[in-house]
């Protein structure tokens, strides 16, 4: 991405036309995604950041260090209502404008006061910065018995398939969706390499594209092959994999490959995003059709998050297993039943109980 040269803003001037105050924005915005640069955001978010901010300052209708609280309210109201953008985009222009907004104020406040008289303050705020995309609309997923229906049908089938391996390979992206809560990018890019069934009790999937923050790049992590994932990879590796082709031995190879050779490297392709999904689709519309355009890799992902808790996994640990930067993120993902809270409410009393009765005894 090609950035505009940069004048030192300590360099001594005065602001005092038009021109000079768009231009000094100018610089502010150029230093932001500089820094920005730096830190390793990609281009495409670079890019995004700042069509969000000069859309901001183009709303604003004046001088962006001027902005507050009510600017920004004014600006995402008229982005939902007006315009009908969709509650993620507002969630990430949002964002954009917040980061913006922190860089001028953590870098560049005394700069401003002593060029304009104004004091920087964030618009940005608790009341207003949307916490999440889906605005307490949570994804649920199904319940254990309606997953466990969907793979079971699923997996009975595929003898009789009339694509076997293709079949098999789409139950197998699915289920690392539910076992592993693996997204569907960090699904399709591996390789064959990738699964090292020499680390760990169970082996271990290297997960090399995972999602990094603010497009800082893939970020890796190591994730146990636990809750049957192992047992599902062998059966992958031993029974089906060679049937897409000879490269299977070859530790580039894609690990989920496509029936059509890669005419660059020789090898089979790779499954692309649109086939894995329209796999579960498929599938879905089969043998669970009450979840027909519901039930996608990231409600998947959902699931694996909850019955893993439900099964006594503590929150540290799935979040190491889903790639999650914060915890928080975590506790969303986390969907119980209706009769959790009364369980743990039994299961606590039983424990004063006994206690008590102990020290009766």
């Amino acid at each position: 991405m090609a950035l505009a040269v940069v004048r030192s803003l300590d360099a001594p001037r005065k602001l005092s036309t038009t021109q000079e105050l768009e231009e000094f924005e100018q610089e502010l915005v150029d230093q932001y995604l500089l820094a920005s640069m730096g830190a390793g955001v990609c281009d495409g978010t670079l890019n995004g950041d700042r069509s969000v901010v000069f859309e901001f300052i183009q709303f604003l209708g004046r001088p962006v260090w001027t902005a507050q609280p009510a600017d920004a309210d004014r600006f995402l109201v008229y982005q939902r209502k007006d315009l009908g953008r969709a509650r993620l985009t507002v969630q990430r222009k949002a964002w954009a404008i917040g980061h913006f907004f922190d860089f001028l104020i953590g870098r560049y406040q005394g700069d401003i006061h002593a060029l304009t008289g104004c004091v920087v303050t964030q618009p940005i705020d608790e009341h207003n910065r949307p916490a999440k995309a889906d605005y307490g609309t949570p994804r649920v997923p199904p319940s254990d018995e309606e997953v466990g229906h969907l793979f079971g049908q699923w997996r009975d089938s595929l003898e009789r398939a009339r694509k076997f391996r293709t079949a098999a390979r789409d139950y197998l992206a699915a289920s690392l969706w539910r076992r592993a809560g693996l997204r569907i990018q960090e699904t399709y890019m591996l390789d064959m390499r990738d699964w090292r069934r020499d680390l760990g009790e169970y082996g271990k999937l290297h997960v090399r594209f995972g999602k990094g923050s603010r497009g800082r790049g893939p970020k890796t992590r190591l994730v146990p092959a636990i809750n049957s994932v192992a047992e599902l990879l062998d059966w992958w590796l031993v029974e089906v994999r060679h049937q897409f082709g000879d490269d299977w031995e070859n530790p580039d190879a894609p690990l989920l490959p496509s029936e059509r050779q890669d005419p660059h490297t020789g090898f089979c392709g790779r499954a692309g995003d649109q086939t894995l999904r329209d796999g579960l689709a498929e599938a879905t519309q089969r043998w669970l059709p009450g979840w027909v355009s519901r039930l996608t890799p990231h409600t998947l992902r959902h699931y694996c998050a909850s019955s893993l808790y439900a099964r006594g996994m503590d929150l540290k640990a799935i979040q190491e297993v889903l790639g999650h930067s914060w915890l928080s993120t975590t506790t969303a993902y986390i969907h119980v039943q209706s009769e959790h809270v009364e369980h743990a409410w039994a299961v606590a009393n039983d424990r004063i109980a006994a206690r008590l009765i102990g020290l009766e005894g």
